[in-house]
């Protein structure tokens, strides 16, 4: 998986070991009005915890919208999370991924919880 949309599609679908190799040494993964992670080991340490909060929790994608080209993507996605007590989360978010030399360099990530959902 090399195209830069491939990559960005698996990131935001929760494939994140999928695209490990894929990140740059010095990616920066912003994700707006929280959290920036800063290295490799940072995004694939976030990205792991992600997988561990998930791992019991049911995701379906509800909507999955994707452009890119050589050095840049883009994916938007609201995704339903249900948990296993049955609580419900529906999110929308738009993660824009930027590459340099076929490696993400760098992802953006906006994200909203809609109301009436939780």
């Amino acid at each position: 998986m090399t195209a830069p949309r491939d990559v960005a599609e698996a990131f935001s679908r929760h494939r994140f070991r999928d695209v490990y190799d894929a990140l740059a040494p010095d990616v920066v993964w912003t994700a707006v009005g929280g959290a920036r992670m800063d290295g490799r080991q940072a995004v694939v340490d976030a990205c792991e915890a992600t997988l561990a909060e998930l791992a019991s929790t049911a995701v379906e994608f509800t909507r999955f919208v994707s452009v890119g080209d050589a050095d840049v993507a883009a994916v938007d996605v609201v995704a339903r999370y249900t948990a296993p007590d049955g609580g419900l989360s529906v999110v929308s978010s738009c993660d824009v991924y930027e590459f340099r030399d076929g490696a993400v360099t760098a992802i953006t990530s906006y994200a909203v919880e809609l109301e009436g959902t939780g």
